[in-house]
């Protein structure tokens, strides 16, 4: 990665979690001191044994809905990258109380205590979700719907709460709406499992993965490499009118899910040939999903200089050898 955050003090939240540990992994790398917020409820401890021994890297194990645990993570701190959420669409329909707790009230007290603490600049996740119903491809910043989903709706939410405690505060904010983020560390198990990781792992066991709906849905898929590509960039960059946005995290690419099938299982079949076989089962669509997305990223071009690093191919031909030797 040629442009990359140095020599700073950060924090991640959610940093032991599928993208937060790989930013953490690559902040570190960096040179930078890092300092990572988790309470264990999604993220594994597993994802932080290579570096839980290294001089720059503390692990704070707290709750972003307690304010106390916020304060103590932001001490001290120039950049916050704000990873922490309880994602997927079915579990927020199952328990939109919880979602919303965690991923409104804990985004706010994070926002606050960085605001008090004097970071420099707040980076947050946001979300493709926040597209909602609007029928327009490729997906364009300035132009949403209406939210399908009690986790569409907090992710909205935290956009408006960034824009407000920029124009009231003058913290510095970023949001960073990622499109299908996938590749090493994403869990495969349990009930709300990512669709890439969760396929590879059935065709590990022979065993047919479940397709919601005719496999016509199509998606951004987007390699984790993009996603810590554009974090560190939105961490340096120095246009002021580059501040205060949100920007679309993605490929530009529109992938099915027959598609993805498929190239999942020619890349896998080069490591079992037993899985060239198999063939997907088909089941409902699921509740609150939209058919189509496929983003652009010239804004992210532009004001950041994103230019994704990996296609969709290139990474799950990594992500599989990955869970390969990984699961």
């Amino acid at each position: 990665m040629e442009r990359t955050l140095s020599d700073s003090r950060v924090l991640v939240t959610g940093g032991a979690g599928f993208i937060g540990s790989n930013l953490v992994e690559s902040l570190l790398f960096s040179g930078n001191y890092v300092v990572c917020l988790d309470n264990f409820s999604t993220g594994k401890r597993e994802n932080l044994i290579s570096f839980i021994d290294n001089p720059k890297f503390k692990l704070i194990e707290g709750d972003i809905r307690n304010y106390d645990d916020c304060e103590a993570a932001v001490a001290n701190i120039d950049i916050v990258f704000h990873e922490a959420a309880l994602g997927s669409v079915p579990r927020s329909i199952k328990d939109p109380v919880t979602t919303t707790d965690v991923n409104i009230g804990g985004f706010v007290k994070m926002l606050f205590a960085a605001k008090e603490a004097k970071v420099k600049r707040f980076i947050y996740a946001a979300s493709s979700s926040t597209y909602g119903d609007h029928p327009d491809l490729p997906k364009v910043e300035d132009k949403i719907g209406s939210p399908l989903s009690p986790y569409a709706i907090t992710k909205y939410v935290d956009e408006l709460f960034a824009d407000n405690f920029a124009k009231t505060y003058g913290i510095k904010v970023i949001g960073l709406r990622y499109f299908n983020v996938f590749g090493r560390r994403q869990d495969p198990d349990g009930a709300y499992a990512a669709v890439i990781p969760k396929f590879v792992k059935m065709l590990m066991l022979h065993e047919p993965p479940l397709i919601n709906g005719d496999g016509s849905v199509s998606r951004d898929f987007t390699y984790i490499d993009n996603v810590i590509q554009v974090n560190h960039l939105a961490a340096i960059v120095k246009d002021e009118k580059a501040l205060n946005q949100v920007y679309n995290v993605a490929h530009g690419e529109r992938t099915t899910l027959n598609e993805l099938f498929s190239i999942i299982r020619r890349f896998a079949g080069r490591l079992d040939k037993d899985v060239c076989s198999i063939e997907p089962e088909y089941g409902p669509f699921r509740e609150g999903d939209i058919p189509h997305s496929i983003a652009s990223i010239e804004k992210a071009n532009k004001l950041l200089g994103y230019k994704p690093v990996k296609n969709v191919t290139d990474g799950l031909e990594e992500a599989v050898k990955w869970y390969w030797s990984n699961l």
